[in-house]
């Protein structure tokens, strides 16, 4: 846990008071106010005041010439903003463009595996999905295991390296690939559908659909692009992360004649959105993997 934000002794001047921010020493200072020795006699007698704020649970920084120390250890890590856990209060937030903070309270599902940290008391349990989603997912391939946290405290989350999403569901759908589904509130319903529209010679495609009131987490390899619907909208098959679940799909094939002899642009299929909605697609088609 992280020290909270208060005034704490100067580690620079005993005769002053410094503003820790919960992450890092602030420029805002106070003189600290000494208790007065003795009360005037006509006035009933006041209980004492601390001179000094109460010390926080944690080890209090020092600051040196040279930079923090905590523990005996000095660091840039200590004094680079982009590397001090995030303070802001919410349940869900990002740690950096990368990591997923969840302020524990009520359970969480999240993609099995992510946990890369966690402080306080949190457990980890398989969630089952029941017997018909675990068919749909032995059938299409749509994996999607999870494990539900439940506890106290502060759980880290992240999936290869990949960019986090948070996107907040107001009782509308998400049609997302599984694959890239990294945590979300138990009070969203979830689902394996297939693709409307794209049919069974698609080569299998299905994917996650959530709807309700919560926030989902979602990662990207990369940096993606948010489509507006506002005209036929169409993506490949492999870069689509997700989309608006009340669109319109259908599947496009522009193979000419001439790729059946080897001289095609390798873009055969791709699927067309229609409506009014939101895609999201990341610069990748995914891992690429190669005959051993």
């Amino acid at each position: 846990m992280s020290t909270p934000a208060g005034w704490y002794p100067d580690p620079k001047d005993a005769s002053q008071h410094r503003y820790w921010d919960g992450t890092q020493w602030t420029e805002q200072t106070q003189r600290a106010q000494p208790v007065e020795a003795t009360q005037p006699a006509q006035q009933p007698a006041q209980p004492a005041q601390p001179a000094q704020p109460a010390p926080p649970p944690a080890a209090t920084p020092q600051m040196t010439g040279d930079g923090m120390t905590i523990a005996g250890i000095r660091t840039d890590l200590l004094t680079d903003e982009r590397y001090a856990e995030v303070g802001s209060g919410q349940r869900v937030t990002k740690q950096n463009a990368r990591l997923l903070k969840v302020v524990l309270g009520d359970d969480l599902l999240a993609k099995q595996g992510s946990m890369v940290a966690f402080q306080g008391a949190i457990e980890f349990d398989h969630e089952g999905s029941g017997m018909a989603k675990f068919m749909k997912k032995a059938v299409t391939g749509e994996g999607l295991a999870l494990m539900r946290c439940r506890g106290q405290g502060e759980l880290f989350l992240a999936d290869r390296g990949h960019q986090v999403h948070i996107i907040h569901l107001e009782g509308g759908g998400l049609t997302v690939n599984g694959r890239s589904i990294l945590a979300f509130e138990p009070s969203l319903n979830w689902d394996i559908e297939r693709v409307k529209g794209a049919g069974m010679a698609a080569g299998g495609l299905f994917n996650t659909r959530l709807d309700g009131r919560g926030w989902v987490a979602i990662t990207t390899d990369g940096d993606p692009v948010v489509l507006r619907t506002d005209a036929p909208t169409f993506v490949d098959t492999d870069a689509v992360v997700a989309w608006s679940s009340n669109l319109s799909t259908t599947l496009n094939r522009s193979m000419k004649a001439k790729a059946a002899i080897g001289l095609g642009s390798g873009e055969a299929v791709q699927l067309t959105f229609q409506g009014d909605g939101i895609v999201i697609v990341q610069p990748s088609e995914g891992a690429i993997t190669t005959a051993g």
